[in-house]
């Protein structure tokens, strides 16, 4: 994760009148560095043990609240469950286009927001400014 990433999302959740330094952003990289190589190490060890290779995002939920980070792991959960169905809805979209163009070539086919490559977006609701959780 790059220094301005991180420096980015420290902004943030701070008040805007605050300053972060050089130094503040490299400790916290690091923060972020080793508890993603943390998390995904449990969740690795999982997959070791079912004999599987692939670390998939259940295996990261589920990592994160073997390791008594269950707020994070419901957020990852809701942010995994609309991506999975994000991912669906954009994949039918693809068949119907698909299955249009094959009958009307000239046509040209929209996506929702006219936007044929967007994303999702989606906000984990963790914390707010001010460093509030914001747990349910």
């Amino acid at each position: 994760m790059s220094i301005a990433n991180v420096g980015r999302m420290m902004k943030k959740i701070l008040p805007p009148s605050a300053k972060i330094s050089r130094e503040a952003k490299e400790r916290m990289q690091q923060c972020a560095s080793e508890f993603i190589c943390f998390v995904t190490g449990e969740a690795s060890h999982r997959c070791h043990k079912e004999n599987r290779k692939t670390v998939n995002g259940d295996d990261i939920c589920w990592a994160l609240s073997s390791l008594g980070f269950d707020n994070y792991s419901e957020a990852m959960l809701r942010y995994l469950q609309n991506f999975r169905e994000f991912e669906r809805e954009r994949a039918n979209q693809n068949n119907k286009a698909n299955n249009n163009c094959s009958e009307e070539k000239d046509e040209e086919i929209s996506y929702g927001d006219n936007n044929t490559t967007s994303t999702p977006s989606f906000d984990f609701g963790i914390l707010e400014r001010g460093g509030t959780s914001l747990a349910n």
